[in-house]
């Protein structure tokens, strides 16, 4: 088995962000990692039917990425990790979390994943896109509803 010496997080701003967490920091004691948390705020964009070309409301974006940067701050003090250690993006999940691990050399990103079946999956899910593509190992919480 690997070591993993940088493991990062992806997270929504969720209460099950913890629990995703929580799986990272048992990966850490056991190979005294470091954890670097992200989440990617995906781009707002409004459809006003008159317009051909989607309009981006970069203002609720800026609101979205500072509320995600306080989320992940007070995850960070209530889990006891380096608060230097957190990324917001705006983007595209699947590109923003492939591009972190490159940047930062990262040899594990855990994600949870909700764990859908039939229709559900076929909609699809940011968990499996991530898994695509990705420079290095995943581990994927299932969190249970």
């Amino acid at each position: 088995m690997s070591t993993y010496n940088k493991i990062l997080v992806a997270v929504d701003v969720s209460k099950e962000a913890e629990l995703v967490i929580n799986k990272a920091k048992q990966l850490a004691e056991q190979f005294a990692s470091e954890i670097i948390l992200i989440h990617v705020v995906e781009p707002v964009i409004i459809e006003d039917g008159y317009n051909l070309v989607p309009i981006i409301d970069a203002s609720l974006e800026v609101s979205l990425v500072d509320r995600s940067k306080a989320f992940l701050q007070e995850l960070s003090k209530k889990n006891g990790l380096d608060s230097s250690k957190l990324l917001v993006t705006v983007g595209s999940a699947k590109t923003e979390i492939h591009k972190a691990a490159r940047d930062n050399e990262i040899d594990l990103i855990v994600i949870g994943t909700h764990g859908r079946h039939g229709i559900a999956m076929l909609l699809g899910s940011t968990a499996n896109a991530i898994l695509h593509g990705a420079p290095c190992d995943i581990l994927s919480v299932k969190i249970i509803e």
